[in-house]
């Protein structure tokens, strides 16, 4: 359904009025109320009933989080998710649902059908745009009821990262479908993590209520009132291995993974594919193994 005339549904309308990241940052301040369990409790069952959170996959109850954020944040039980045994592979860095994915062609990424964005606008690097062009992207939509931490793909080491202060559009199918240069326009933090066969990126978005973005290599947050953009190299690089916390959205997000040309190879996906952390979503290639 769209308005007469304006082509675009109305909750669009409503989102282009709405003081987007001062209603976040107030959204994230009300998430670490610590309030009485009393309410708290039903408040997460309630939330938990209409979005189908799995709470069986938690590592704590409802009754025993502090705050609405904890719950956003929380962990699961340890045993819910087994990363793919197969060092070769590739490993998903969410839960979520597939967006978008392919190949960057002439500096092009999809965001969705009819509408592309640009890798330099996304990445704000020069350097980084040209040696990422010709290679993967992969784009993941975590939905309110999803797990909300985000794990390394691979094994190797933080050394740099980027954040780029920006709107926060809603990264729904509202704004993926409305919104053009979506990716681009909103804030973002970037990891770079060095492997063995060369770089990869997870670039994290913030969105419309994301009260912030986090990274566990680093005291760096979202959301922050009179941000500037900044490109971080750690004195000490940060090594992770396969499937450690890298990070988490207090409440969902989206996550663009980047791949340079001949690193990995993905295995079958299809956009709206619902995945999980942990799983394999493809593996190195040979290229890649005789570098």
């Amino acid at each position: 359904m769209s308005l007469p005339g304006f082509g675009r549904p109305p909750a669009y309308y409503f989102m282009w009025i709405l003081p987007r990241n001062f209603f976040s940052r107030l959204c994230g301040f009300v998430a670490d109320i610590r309030l009485p369990r009393l309410f708290l409790t039903p408040l997460i069952r309630l939330f938990s009933w209409i979005f189908k959170v799995d709470l069986e996959e938690a590592e704590l109850p409802a009754s025993e989080f502090r705050t609405f954020n904890e719950f956003f944040t929380r962990k699961l039980v340890v045993g819910a998710r087994l990363p793919d045994p197969d060092r070769e592979t590739i490993l998903c860095p969410v839960d979520g649902t597939i967006g978008e994915f392919g190949t960057i062609s002439n500096g092009q990424l999809i965001q969705a059908k009819g509408l592309e964005y640009n890798l330099a606008d996304l990445l704000k690097d020069p350097e980084r745009t040209k040696s990422y062009e010709g290679g993967i992207f992969l784009t993941i939509y975590l939905a309110p009821h999803n797990y909300h931490r985000i794990h390394s793909m691979a094994s190797g080491e933080v050394r740099e990262f980027s954040y780029i202060p920006g709107d926060l559009w809603t990264v729904s199918p509202l704004g993926v479908h409305h919104v053009p240069n979506l990716f681009a326009r909103n804030e973002r933090l970037t990891t770079y993590v060095q492997t063995e066969r060369g770089e990869f990126a997870l670039v994290k978005v913030g969105a419309t209520i994301v009260g912030r973005i986090r990274v566990c290599y680093h005291d760096q947050t979202s959301n922050r009132l009179g941000a500037v953009a900044k490109q971080i190299v750690l004195e000490h690089p940060h090594q992770l291995e396969r499937g450690a916390e890298l990070g988490l959205f207090e409440l969902g997000s989206t996550v663009i993974c980047l791949f340079p040309p001949g690193q990995i190879e993905l295995f079958e996906l299809q956009v709206e594919q619902q995945v999980c952390y942990g799983q394999a979503i493809g593996r190195y290639s040979q290229v890649s193994k005789e570098r």
